[in-house]
């Protein structure tokens, strides 16, 4: 098993890619505690996992929320006494061009997907320096290298999440901690399918636009990006740190 042995953090792990990755890591050996704001959803990976013969913990948490970060690193830490990986995977979408975006959803976005980004980095990577090991990722998008409509809010904050990827990566290559990040295409979770294209007000052609957007003709799923992640963690590829690993259906070579 790829992961034995080590411990990891994966953030918004309730439902898509943060679940899919979290079951995948577990098969793969690894020790994983899931947070997130919805004590139920957690609850519903776990006993799905245990059901597959793994253990997930799990741990209430608003990344948003210093204190919250703080207590969820000190968990990881009480229950297995290390950190080997993080994945900064909590995310919010309220799509809104940039006038009609209100100023509150603008912060909501930029609390989760920047601010919980650096606080959950922040109070982890202290305790991988100790052991001169450690591998972030964090979740970008490919809207965090190109820009789309529609998304004005959503498409700053992830290129924000890039910028600081590439810093990270960078402050921390020659201390043994590896920093890269996943910059998926449009995937099928619920935050797509319910915060997207369930909330814009012509669903049917927003989805067509998208899938115009995605030379092979649909959209992702979950599980090939939680494939995608377990690549990134892999000490085999010790050699690579300050990467945009996107996986997107050949969206970003339009």
């Amino acid at each position: 098993m790829k992961l034995a042995n080590k411990t990891a953090i994966i953030t918004g792990g309730g439902t898509g890619i943060g679940k899919a990755t979290a079951n995948l890591f577990a098969e793969e050996g690894a020790k994983v505690v899931i947070t997130g704001r919805r004590e139920d959803k957690l609850k519903e990976v776990q006993e799905e996992s245990k059901a597959q013969g793994h253990d997930i913990d799990i741990f209430v948490s608003d990344v948003s929320k210093e204190d919250d970060c703080k207590a969820t690193v000190q968990y990881a830490l009480d229950s297995f006494g290390h950190i080997d990986i993080l994945f900064n995977n909590a995310g919010v979408l309220i799509p809104s061009i940039t006038h009609q975006t209100e100023t509150e959803s603008w912060d909501t976005i930029f609390n989760t997907n920047v601010r919980g980004t650096y606080l959950m980095s922040k109070h982890t990577i202290p305790h991988m320096l100790e052991k001169n090991y450690g591998v972030i990722v964090n979740n970008s998008s490919v809207a965090g290298l190109k820009a789309v409509p529609g998304a004005a809010a959503y498409v700053a904050s992830k290129g924000a999440v890039t910028q600081l990827t590439r810093s990270m990566a960078l402050e921390y290559a020659a201390v043994g901690i590896r920093v890269n990040a996943i910059c998926p295409g449009v995937i099928e979770t619920p935050m797509v399918v319910e915060d997207f294209f369930g909330k814009v007000e012509d669903a049917e052609a927003a989805e067509q636009y998208m899938l115009s957007l995605h030379p092979v003709g649909r959209f992702g799923t979950p599980e090939e990006i939680a494939h995608s992640i377990l690549f990134l963690v892999d000490d085999n590829i010790g050699f690579m740190t300050g990467n945009m690993l996107s996986v997107d259906g050949g969206w970003i070579a339009t």
